[in-house]
């Protein structure tokens, strides 16, 4: 890619575009939510589920992107993969937590980023059930629905931490996966595994969780909420992959992240 200079005011016309698009996917989504398990499919295993609603959604996006900026690339979760030629890209999870919205659990998300040469410019998580805009330009502190985002400080260590994790859908992995929460769960005040990782990173931008990590994680999950993370000044750092499972991510406050790394790394 190349290096592309929008300026500021073309980063905001990015992140509008975004928060525009994501809030046309979240409501065909929000409208298909009924709670019936149909229309699915699976891909890499019995457990790793796709819906007509999520292809439906990222053909929505794609082609929303396609009318207002031709020339720009597109990664999508659902197939697209495209390169573009104006040295950004658009990194799209249409439905960030299938599982919980064909099970009827409201927990799942719209997650879009874009990308230029230096790393991911903009990133925008939507929650359509709950109407929560997360969003972040690179270099600059992220916002909740327009508004500063204000992490709360809390002290007394990974003790009193509150961690979010996902597994992955293999057999293999989500034993390699039990492993670590069993290191990790007396260590700690509780765990959460609310299945979008998309959200799960929204809100440890937040303060809802204090850290999160999960190896086997895909681009378009994370791109747009590592930004929103590492915007609000918390540690991001890869986590190698530690074979059956992928390589990862973790998230934390600076003062808990080595600690925290040491058990699940």
């Amino acid at each position: 890619m190349g290096r592309p200079d929008p300026g500021e005011r073309g980063v905001n016309e990015l992140l509008a575009l975004s928060e525009r698009i994501a809030r046309a996917a979240g409501a065909e989504l929000r409208e298909a939510f009924s709670g019936a398990a149909v229309d699915i499919q699976t891909k890499s295993s019995p457990t790793d589920l796709v819906s007509a609603a999520d292809v439906a959604a990222e053909q929505l996006i794609r082609e929303a992107l396609l009318a207002a900026r031709p020339d720009d690339g597109m990664l999508g979760e659902e197939g697209s993969d495209s390169p573009g030629t104006s040295g950004l890209r658009w990194i799209v999870d249409p439905l960030d937590g299938t599982t919980n919205f064909l099970f009827g659990i409201p927990q799942w998300c719209v997650s879009i980023a874009v990308e230029d040469a230096s790393g991911t410019l903009t990133g925008l998580v939507y929650d359509p059930m709950r109407d929560e805009v997360w969003a972040a330009v690179r270099d600059e502190p992220p916002a909740l629905n327009g508004a500063p985002l204000r992490r709360p400080e809390r002290t007394g260590g990974l003790a009193t931490a509150l961690v979010a994790t996902g597994f992955g859908y293999e057999a293999d992995v989500r034993a390699a996966q039990a492993a670590d929460v069993t290191r990790l769960l007396p260590r700690v005040r509780d765990i959460r595994r609310l299945g979008s990782a998309a959200l799960d990173l929204a809100w440890t931008a937040a303060g809802r969780y204090d850290a999160f990590y999960e190896r086997g994680i895909k681009l378009w999950d994370i791109a747009a909420g590592e930004l929103i993370c590492a915007s609000a000044g918390l540690h991001t750092r890869r986590l190698e992959p530690a074979p059956p499972a992928e390589a990862g991510i973790l998230i934390a406050p600076v003062a808990l992240a080595d600690e925290l790394a040491s058990l699940v790394d």
